[in-house]
């Protein structure tokens, strides 16, 4: 990507996921036969690079990466995926977060087991602020809080619009990154948790301040809630698509960049929302996380098929993908 601009600049965590596919999730002490395995890369940030990506926005990751087998395993995955490796910080002990992932065949739910050691997400220096500066969009999460809170303090001195992934608050210094993220889009779960609300629209309001640009609080098939200034600072509800759910591991993810994706591209919130709802759902009728993440031309037929010939994006794919 070089001499490119970076439309959406990751500085977070990576993964590699291994995959047991199960009939159904046992019971303590229960010998259960593994129908199939799989081994991908996956985490927040990664995922949500790889789904921007394939939906043609130029992305760039900038984290800290190790020289180890599971390290190596994730840059190969994001060059074919096109995501420029060139800011990657190579440490000695770092490595991605390895997760194993028991995916339900029945319920279509799954169980995850990860491992966090020698992770590190962002550096605390890295990278220049010339850097984030170029990128239209920074995309944040909570690995390597120090990194992520400089990059995003840069971001938003300079007019840049911050995206997050949150799943948890309680790294230290966590209050301050939530801050400064313009662009705030959360679970239910979050959501609910730190606001202490069990009501997501509440949750989602509780979560606006003045220096916020959007707020979504997502709710899976249910779809979610928003606010904004143009809603009046009124929690709004948007829906979801409907599939046949097989696998929601990373449909969170995938949400995070196609949102990103198409507010690099300058889309309106509720095209944003589309996008990014869209993308989520075709995610969860396809096994695996980042596998699972579809195409710029997959995300337009569907959403055409599903609204009945209505407009689907202000910009086409040509433009998207220029």
């Amino acid at each position: 990507m070089k001499d490119r601009p970076i439309d959406i600049l990751g500085l977070g965590v990576t993964t590699v996921d291994d995959f047991l596919y199960v009939a159904g999730y046992p019971p303590p002490d229960v010998k259960t036969r593994v129908v199939r395995r799989d081994r991908q890369c996956g985490g927040l940030t990664m995922t949500a690079l790889v789904a921007a990506a394939r939906l043609g926005a130029r992305c760039s990751y900038a984290g800290v990466l190790g020289d180890d087998e599971l390290s190596q395993m994730v840059v190969d995955c994001m060059q074919r995926e096109d995501i420029d490796t060139g800011l990657l910080v190579r440490r000695p002990g770092a490595r991605p977060v390895h997760a194993t992932i028991v995916v339900d065949l029945q319920t279509q739910t799954r169980n995850i087991f990860y491992d966090p050691a020698g992770a590190v997400g962002a550096d605390v220096a890295w990278p220049p602020a010339s850097v984030v500066c170029s990128a239209k969009v920074l995309f944040v999460d909570t690995y390597g809080i120090e990194g992520m809170t400089r990059a995003a303090r840069i971001a938003r001195e300079h007019g840049i619009p911050v995206v997050a992934d949150f799943e948890h608050g309680e790294a230290p210094g966590f209050g301050e990154l939530l801050h400064l993220v313009d662009h705030l889009i959360v679970s239910r779960g979050f959501a609910c948790s730190w606001t202490e609300s069990p009501d997501p629209e509440v949750a989602a309001s509780r979560l606006w301040h003045d220096g916020r640009d959007t707020v979504v609080v997502t709710d899976g098939d249910r779809g979610g809630w928003y606010v904004t200034r143009a809603s009046g600072l009124m929690p709004r509800h948007y829906p979801a698509f409907e599939v046949n759910t097989v696998d929601t591991t990373g449909c969170g993810d995938v949400f995070h960049g196609a949102y990103a994706a198409a507010l690099a591209r300058g889309l309106c919130l509720e095209e944003r929302l589309r996008l990014a709802t869209a993308a989520a759902a075709l995610k969860a009728s396809k096994p695996g996380g980042q596998a699972g993440a579809p195409t710029l031309a997959e995300v337009e037929a569907f959403v055409s098929d599903t609204l009945a010939g209505r407009p689907v994006f202000s910009l086409d794919a040509h433009h998207v993908t220029s």
